[in-house]
């Protein structure tokens, strides 16, 4: 064994010991709510696939057509010859279904994150991010060199403290372009499943002329009148000045976008580099995302939300009744926290030996004892698979 080879070998050995090793799981079938893990079908509870659109023949249907049409890659970035016509059709489907006046579509939401963040801001400007946002918004705001400030999650006392300390700082310094204060926040938190203040967050930014970017990856789809997320829901979508989302959750296919004014788009058209030095995504996964967008806004995407609640009620309904204190929020992310890392990875596995799929959540996507499992709930579960978790979940219960 190599110098190189052997740390390696001692750092995995400290991951093992820690209970914070991790290995990839072989999934044999589509994303379903009976999934074939290995050699097993489980019963799936931990996909965010939330209006089963992952699998839907309407998508399925409109990535075919886009390979027949357009081939499997897009051959270049889309700056250089790779901007295919799918692309222009996806963001035009994006910002209609958002209300915005544009849209650009990345290839991951990782990839809208860093690309938005980093073109926005440099060591001039002043980050400030809720503590328990996604990891590629922490990554982002590292690495745009801004002067980075975290307040305790959702807590707008701490936020406004930080935003006059800005205030102070960007009118002591001397540049030749205004410094910016830019607030970053999710609208329905991955881990937790709880919201962001969003009308008090727009208040403050106001006030103090900062700019909002609000991250909806888990709430687009699902929340508002046209299902556009928590922004429309609470009525301050039109403040907001920079809406971020991904294709790959509720929409069911894959990719990010980022959304709001026509010069907002232009400039990251310019600026963004996770956008500007990477292959265009694929026209199949462009497709199916317009396909899911438009699905989204029918008749059939209102009755799956529909379906989606009514299975989050019944599970909730379920979980109380069997003596688990849950958040009073309506969220399809429902998160057990266990704390200790190794008694989230027993409680996996006995639900595992007992058909049911949820991998136990650890350190460093959610903080040192605070390992959990995180429940996410998909309108293409039947009542009987609910009625199976709470079963396994109550067994469980009484075993720890």
């Amino acid at each position: 064994m190599s110098e190189f080879e052997q740390e390696l070998a001692e750092r995995l050995a400290l991951i093992r010991e820690q209970g914070l090793y991790r290995e990839l799981r072989r999934v044999n079938s589509p994303q379903l709510a009976h999934t074939q893990v290995d050699s097993r079908t489980l019963l799936n509870f931990s996909s965010n696939d939330y209006l089963g659109l992952a699998n839907d023949p309407v998508l399925k249907a409109a990535a075919i057509k886009g390979i027949e049409r357009y081939g499997a890659g897009s051959g270049a970035s889309r700056l250089i010859c790779g901007s295919l016509a799918p692309h222009h059709e996806l963001e035009q489907a994006i910002a209609a279904f958002k209300g915005a006046e544009a849209a650009l579509a990345f290839s991951s939401g990782y990839a809208s994150a860093l690309g938005t963040i980093c073109a926005l801001l440099d060591a001039h400007d002043v980050v400030i991010i809720d503590k328990l946002v996604h990891a590629c918004v922490v990554d982002a705001a590292r690495l745009c060199h801004a002067e980075l400030r975290v307040f305790p999650h959702n807590d707008l006392e701490s936020l406004a403290k930080i935003l006059r300390w800005g205030d102070r700082r960007n009118a002591s310094l001397s540049a030749k372009r205004r410094p910016r204060t830019l607030i970053v926040t999710e609208s329905v938190f991955s881990m937790d499943g709880d919201f962001a203040p969003l009308r008090e967050l727009v208040e403050l930014k106001d006030r103090h002329g900062a700019w909002l970017m609000v991250d909806e990856a888990h709430a687009t789809g699902l929340y508002g009148e046209k299902r556009r997320g928590l922004a429309e829901e609470f009525g301050v979508a039109d403040r907001i000045e920079i809406q971020m989302g991904t294709l790959g959750k509720a929409l069911g296919a894959a990719g990010g976008f980022v959304c709001g004014s026509r010069a907002l788009i232009d400039y990251l058209v310019n600026r963004a580099r996770s956008f500007i030095f990477s292959t265009a995504p694929v026209p199949a996964a462009a497709a199916a995302a317009s396909a899911a967008i438009h699905l989204i806004q029918s008749e059939e995407g209102q009755l799956r939300r529909n379906q989606l609640w009514a299975r989050v009620d019944q599970l909730k309904n379920g979980l109380i009744t069997a003596g688990f204190v849950l958040a009073p929020v309506r969220s399809a992310i429902i998160p057990l926290v266990m704390g200790d890392e190794a008694r989230a990875l027993a409680a996996a596995t006995a639900l595992s030996e007992q058909g049911v799929f949820i991998p136990a959540i650890r350190y460093p996507t959610v903080a040192r004892g605070k390992a959990r499992l995180r429940l996410t709930v998909s309108a293409a579960h039947a009542a009987a698979d609910v009625n199976q978790l709470v079963t396994a979940l109550s067994s469980l219960k009484l075993e720890t």
